[in-house]
């Protein structure tokens, strides 16, 4: 089992509140991410679950028996952090088998549980190097290898992937993947990335001063945002917002339009502006548009899209993708 839940969570800091109070279900075998920009309260979250903060008031439950005091090594949960924390001086072998070892199991009973995990994780070959021998996505597996072994309920990650560079976040993303795949364990993982959000997550916990904004699929999210602060903050680039006179016209307080769900079309469109720069990206182009009253746009446009700055475009806003928002921010149905 792997079932966490959380209860009235609240987390203070004399009179500084960082959760307010945090109710979720997480299910058996769930890769859940927790999302947010920084100081969202996020990773306060992942280690109150953990048990390296204490909480304040309310209850978290992991497979029905009530944590909320219980020590880190006795929630039977392991947690990868940012930073490797490997042991420079000790070999692979040994840094995945530290903590049974410091557990007292016996060099009989580790040496199959390290060659098992070192197996899963593409590792069998550097068993016998030292971190300083590695890749910064190979330590990062050693981490992984080290939470393995131990064979814990459910899996704590703390932003794992901030210290690799872009091509190796993308693979380490897919390896994480394909190891909740084949593991079938489950996952809470946090991150500041929407884009590792929505490609890894079966459920997004999106988080805004603390407090849960919205739980969703990644679909869900991304289609029927409960307020702005979820449209603005899932996808990419992030969703387009106008006010005045436009929105009013739609009986709302700001709309909200995707960059890919702008059309540009020949003659008069409803909307008209001036390209102001361009981001070739390949398959696409990201046109920065100066589109008077709608404001500043972002329009996604196709990579062999011709357009340069200066140039004059016409817009169409996909009238069944528009999204409303109230006076509070909330999205009007």
């Amino acid at each position: 089992m792997g079932t966490i839940q959380l209860k009235k969570v609240r987390k203070a800091f004399g009179e500084s509140i960082i959760i307010p109070g945090a109710d979720l279900d997480i299910k058996h075998g769930e890769f859940i991410v927790f999302v947010g920009p920084s100081g969202c309260g996020k990773s306060t979250l992942l280690r109150m679950i953990a048990g390296l903060e204490d909480l304040t008031s309310g209850e978290i439950l992991i497979d029905g028996k009530d944590c909320s005091d219980a020590a880190p090594a006795s929630r039977g949960l392991s947690m990868v952090f940012q930073s490797y924390a490997l042991y420079p001086h000790m070999t692979v072998r040994n840094n995945i088998a530290f903590g049974l070892k410091m557990a007292g199991e016996t060099p009989e009973q580790i040496a199959p549980k390290v060659a098992k995990a070192a197996e899963t994780l593409n590792l069998t070959e550097y068993l016998d190097r030292k971190p300083g021998q590695l890749s910064g996505g190979q330590r990062q597996r050693v981490a992984i290898g080290r939470a393995i072994v131990r064979n814990p309920s459910g899996f704590l990650f703390d932003e794992p992937l901030s210290n690799l560079d872009a091509a190796l976040r993308v693979n380490m993303r897919i390896f994480i993947m394909q190891l909740h795949k084949d593991l079938g364990a489950t996952m809470v993982y946090v991150t500041h990335d929407q884009v590792e959000a929505m490609t890894m997550a079966d459920r997004i916990v999106v988080l805004n001063r603390g407090n849960i904004e919205q739980v969703g699929s990644p679909l869900e999210l991304y289609n029927k945002p409960n307020s702005k602060f979820v449209a603005g903050f899932i996808g990419s680039p992030k969703m387009n917002f106008v006010e005045g006179n436009i929105a009013a016209k739609h009986k709302a307080k700001t709309i909200g339009v995707r960059p890919e769900h702008i059309d540009i079309v020949s003659g008069k469109g409803e909307w008209q502006g001036k390209i102001l720069l361009t981001e070739h990206l390949g398959s696409d182009s990201f046109l920065h548009v100066d589109a008077g009253d709608a404001g500043r746009l972002v329009v996604r446009a196709p990579g062999e899209f011709a357009g340069k700055p200066g140039d004059n475009i016409s817009l169409k806003p996909d009238a069944a993708r528009i999204h409303k928002f109230d006076a509070q921010d909330l999205s009007i149905r």
